[in-house]
């Protein structure tokens, strides 16, 4: 449930509504709009009695959010939230061109390959340190040594680390090593994992599941919401369809689809999307033109000899040249890195 209140209203008769509605245990969360203050109520909101929440004369509305999300409901919060990672926003106007390897080989490569992504316009560095992958026998990255070579990496550069998490063993250290904790599309309903990293404040990059409707992803933002985590990026990586010329299939309506049912920015990943390098730059500018708030693009010196996921990886040339077209798309959208 949702209260609409006069941007003209007092802060003492803010409280005493906030107050009103807390002694029915519920939860009254804030958000000041454009136009108008939203209070946003959570919990058995049955037991609320519209009519008298509309006595109160700074109240302009009530309303029932039906859908199951609540807190990433858009109706629950107006504003784009604008997330801040390690010094660089994302979310309205400010966009995040997130790239780097598949998997951290070593230090002395992925600290060279940091210094060429952020001359080339990158503002944070990706890095897989643990590694799931569909073959128990595949490469599995090097644990929390990897987290240590980003962190080099990030000393060098300033470029904030995103990396995935596997499992609570390793949240703690996860919050302690890196700036945002990405959630890979295996355990988007891992719903353990998301209300244990709901009870942090670290920025959560939540990628879609490769068979989850836009509705349950949603769904699973809410879990970590619910926890008190209000910073979390979706990432759109494809779905898994019948097409199989390519890896999955980029889902590019999801783009608007999630700007317009919630106020949380939204990443593209066409590297995991594609599967092959050709396509990545088509679908990353076409990322931008759907008005993404960034890209997570993957990026190794010498694709060919990659430990893993090298045929999806650009070169840094490559990054560097798609970067000069993607300065001039977001220009045109009115964002900026």
């Amino acid at each position: 449930m949702i209260i609409h209140i006069s941007q003209n209203a007092c802060e003492n008769q803010i409280d005493e509504i906030t107050q009103f509605v807390e002694s029915m245990g519920l939860n009254a969360h804030r958000s000041n709009g454009s136009n108008r203050i939203i209070l946003g109520l959570t919990g058995d909101v049955s037991k609320v009695d519209v009519n008298t929440l509309k006595k109160y004369h700074i109240v302009e509305g009530v309303y029932r959010i039906t859908a199951p999300y609540k807190k990433a409901n858009r109706q629950f919060h107006e504003k784009d939230s604008i997330i801040d990672i390690g010094g660089v926003k994302i979310g309205g106007p400010h966009f995040l061109m997130c790239a780097g390897p598949c998997s951290v080989e070593n230090e002395t490569d992925t600290i060279e390959l940091a210094k060429k992504l952020k001359a080339s316009g990158a503002n944070a560095l990706r890095g897989g340190a643990f590694k799931p992958r569909t073959s128990p026998y595949s490469f599995q990255g090097l644990g929390v040594e990897g987290l240590k070579i980003l962190n080099e990496a990030k000393k060098e550069t300033g470029l904030p680390i995103v990396s995935e998490l596997m499992g609570t063993e390793h949240l703690d250290t996860f919050v302690d090593m890196v700036d945002v904790i990405q959630i890979g599309a295996r355990n988007m309903q891992n719903f353990d994992l998301l209300k244990a990293i709901g009870q942090t404040d670290k920025p959560i990059l939540l990628k879609r599941g490769m068979s989850a409707k836009i509705e349950e992803w949603l769904m699973s933002a809410e879990y970590i919401l619910a926890g008190g985590n209000k910073n979390v990026i979706f990432c759109e990586r494809g779905i898994r369809t019948f097409e199989d010329a390519t890896r999955n299939t980029l889902d590019i309506q999801a783009v608007p689809v999630v700007q317009k049912e919630s106020h949380l920015p939204i990443v593209v990943d066409p590297s995991h999307a594609a599967g092959v390098r050709y396509v990545i730059p088509s679908m990353a500018k076409a990322a931008v033109m759907a008005g993404a708030n960034g890209l997570q693009i993957e990026v190794h010196q010498n694709p060919e000899k990659a430990w893993s996921d090298g045929q999806q990886s650009l070169t840094p040339e490559e990054f560097s040249d798609l970067m000069s077209t993607i300065q001039l798309l977001l220009q045109m959208e009115g964002k900026t890195l």
